[in-house]
């Protein structure tokens, strides 16, 4: 069964547009847990335009589900997690400044660097997933690195999904395909709502999450967090 994990960086966006603690980022994963959530992702990036370092350790303390720590693994993310060590850790390869991630590894050129920061994870019993494109020397190169899980960048499959779905999800399902093959778990991320998700899932076998801010915390301003997790939570099942 494919978990949901919802992420909340604009939950915390929404907050640091006016200052203070409004919404309340701890009560919102708190919530989001209670409403069925099955695990809290949060990306904070260098400029903290949303998740801030400091929110970190107080999700920590509160998440009861699963807690997901997206993030590119420069100093500074890998001593916040490291300080905070979550259930997964998803390795994202942004740049400062990037709006949202919209590419995954070069997992082949990386594989050292990968390899060095996954160990000093697994140090921790953290799990490593990383963000990859539905290219299979890809998936290769994350189990190489020792990942235990991909997390497919679902980027392109949400923008051609409604022209031609299954030409959008075919590298996807092959991609799949050699994961399962090469025994690495399988997360997906990015653009997923609630018209293209069930689709994915049927043709993404082995699904183990998806990770889902953007489309889910949009369809709550009309739907109600409560109401909307439940809604893709029926996606899923």
């Amino acid at each position: 069964m494919t978990r949901l994990s919802v992420n909340i960086n604009k939950v915390a966006l929404l907050r640091n547009s006016r200052g203070g603690n409004l919404p309340d980022l701890v009560q919102v994963a708190r919530d989001c847990e209670s409403f069925g959530a099955e695990g809290i992702t949060v990306h904070p990036r260098p400029d903290q335009r949303h998740i801030r370092y400091d929110d970190v350790p107080a999700l920590k303390a509160v998440v009861s589900t699963e807690f997901n720590i997206e993030g590119n693994p420069d100093r500074a993310f890998l001593d916040l997690v490291l300080a905070n060590p979550p259930h997964q850790c998803t390795l994202v390869p942004d740049t400062p400044g990037q709006l949202t991630s919209d590419a995954g590894w070069d997992t082949v050129a990386n594989a050292a660097f990968l390899k060095d920061v996954i160990e000093t994870l697994h140090s921790r019993q953290i799990r490593v997933s990383l963000f990859v494109d539905p290219v299979a020397k890809m998936v290769e190169g994350a189990k190489a690195a020792g990942a235990d899980r991909i997390e497919l960048y679902t980027g392109p499959f949400a923008k051609n999904f409604p022209g031609d779905p299954h030409a959008a999800v075919q590298a996807y399902t092959e991609a799949a395909r050699v994961a399962n093959t090469i025994g690495i778990g399988i997360n997906a991320g990015h653009d997923l709502n609630r018209d293209n998700l069930r689709f994915f899932c049927e043709h993404c076998p082995q699904l183990l999450e998806v990770s889902i801010g953007h489309a889910l915390i949009a369809d709550a301003l009309y739907y109600g967090m409560a109401n909307t997790i439940r809604m893709y939570l029926r996606q899923l099942r």
